[in-house]
């Protein structure tokens, strides 16, 4: 008796046993190389002496700042017609639609079905003891059998491997986010720097059509002097020398003009007749001197860190996608419809049809596919993070360069601007002895040379100023003042 109560157990307990022995029996993880560390932009520290802004967020529309409409409306043409930026703005959607598909395995997945299906059935078949209908032939005659219903699946995700691939999905999408915000950022920052160029070339040109003037007014002093038999032709032929490289400097600056209007044009996305006028204006002065420091949310906010974390946030949600498939997978099968050997007998009570089927699925035997996912997922996440690791140490160096350059800038472009005004001194004296015929009008234009050339020197730091300026916005993420600063702007 004590024999018979045994069995009984063992064969109550037993398919415990089986399912229990089956999930021991799992595909093991074997080969994960584990993640490596991950740097955080508010440890990546900056050098005291580097002095950096620490006002506020940057500006989503930092250009406003500089106060000019010509320079608003190519940003905001740029930013709505740029072919780059359209494409940025379809990777968007399609990264919605990657989300949306990953977010359908979460429910219930139904299918209607209608099919025909054509058989031979023998009396040695499983079928055939429930096939009372079918005509007893030895040999087993073909029967057409018609199924009309529903199918449904239902995955438990136990583990959590589908939730991982929508936020893999996510993080991707969120990616692409931040990488469209720094197209937008580089977009914006070479129109800004294009048009500033254009406007330094426009005060270039003027200044340099002055210098050939007076180079021409030479040359004829010194014809008038050598016809007078107080200079020789060597004179003439050295003005003369003076005179054409004047004038080769105008048309060298009239050509880079044409370069920027058509890399401009480019950019903004207008044709040959779209692109609109642009008309000279001065250029802007920028703040003497930088803030005392640098807050580090400004760094972290920066467009390619973002970006690069979204993905790195998205290998990771597909290393844990990886791990799960290592655990078994559970899942719910159900159909409901009907089964008939003859067409009018389809939707007969007598012929319904459900079908409940739960079903379990072990990883046993893999040949190291499993391990391999698993290495190659977080392999590829890591690359990812070592990249992120490096981009914030570039950040970093990107925005000391830049300030330093900047705060080195401002220093000469002021020291030039006493220059011009001592220069400018010396001109207006020349000018002014003229007025009172102490000397001659010849002298009094010679008188400005030095000041053109001052000048010319002047308009060239102020837009390596500019450019410098608009560089580290570019490196920070935005714009570096706060909006008590805007003003110094003018």
């Amino acid at each position: 008796m004590r024999k018979m109560d045994t069995a009984a157990r063992f064969l109550r307990y037993s398919p415990i046993a089986l399912v229990l022995a089956l999930m021991t029996g799992c595909a093991l993880i074997q080969d994960d190389p584990g993640q490596v560390p991950m740097t955080d932009p508010q440890q990546a520290q900056l050098a005291d002496v580097i002095h950096l802004a620490n006002s506020g967020w940057p500006s989503a529309r930092w250009w406003e700042n500089y106060r000019d409409a010509q320079l608003n409306m190519l940003v905001n043409r740029a930013l709505q017609n740029s072919p780059t930026m359209q494409a940025a703005r379809l990777r968007i959607s399609q990264s919605q639609t990657t989300v949306e598909l990953a977010q359908s395995t979460l429910g219930i997945q139904a299918t209607g079905v209608a099919a025909q299906n054509h058989l031979r059935v023998t009396n040695k078949e499983f079928t055939w003891p429930y096939s009372y209908s079918l005509p007893v032939d030895r040999n087993g005659p073909w029967y057409t059998l018609n199924t009309v219903g529903v199918g449904a699946t239902m995955n438990l995700d136990l583990w959590g491997a589908d939730r991982a691939r929508v936020a893999a999905a996510m993080g991707e999408k969120n990616a692409r986010l931040a990488e469209t915000a720094g197209i937008e950022l580089d977009l914006a920052s070479s129109v800004a720097q294009l048009y500033f160029a254009m406007q330094a070339t426009f005060q270039k040109i003027t200044l340099l059509e002055q210098q050939a003037a007076i180079a021409q007014l030479s040359v004829q002093a010194h014809a008038h002097r050598t016809d007078r038999g107080v200079e020789t032709q060597v004179d003439i032929a050295n003005a003369r020398a003076e005179m054409l490289a004047a004038q080769q400097q105008v048309i060298e600056a009239k050509g880079a003009l044409t370069r920027y209007r058509e890399t401009l044009r480019a950019l903004i996305g207008a044709d040959a007749h779209s692109l609109p006028e642009v008309h000279p204006v001065a250029l802007p002065a920028l703040q003497q001197t930088l803030p005392d420091s640098l807050s580090f949310e400004l760094l972290a906010r920066r467009p390619d860190l973002q970006a690069l974390r979204g993905y790195v946030t998205a290998s990771l949600s597909r290393v844990e996608a990886a791990k799960a498939e290592f655990y078994p997978h559970f899942d719910i099968k159900a159909f409901w419809g009907y089964n008939a050997l003859n067409v009018g007998d389809l939707f007969k009570y007598s012929f319904q049809q459900i079908n409940i089927l739960p079903g379990l699925y072990l990883p046993l035997f893999d040949g190291g596919r499993l391990n391999a996912g698993l290495k190659s997922a977080r392999t590829a996440s890591n690359i990812l993070i070592k990249q992120y690791n490096q981009a914030v140490l570039d950040a970093v160096r990107d925005v000391a360069i830049s300030s330093s350059q900047l705060n080195d800038l401002n220093q000469q472009v002021a020291l030039q601007q006493e220059k011009v005004t001592a220069a400018m001194a010396t001109a207006s004296s020349a000018s002014a002895h003229f007025q009172r015929g102490l000397v001659s009008y010849y002298a009094a234009q010679e008188a400005r040379r030095p000041t053109i050339a001052q000048q010319l020197l002047l308009v060239d730091m102020q837009a390596q100023q500019l450019s410098t300026d608009i560089t580290l916005i570019k490196a920070l993420g935005g714009d570096y003042r706060g909006q008590s600063e805007a003003g110094h702007i003018e």
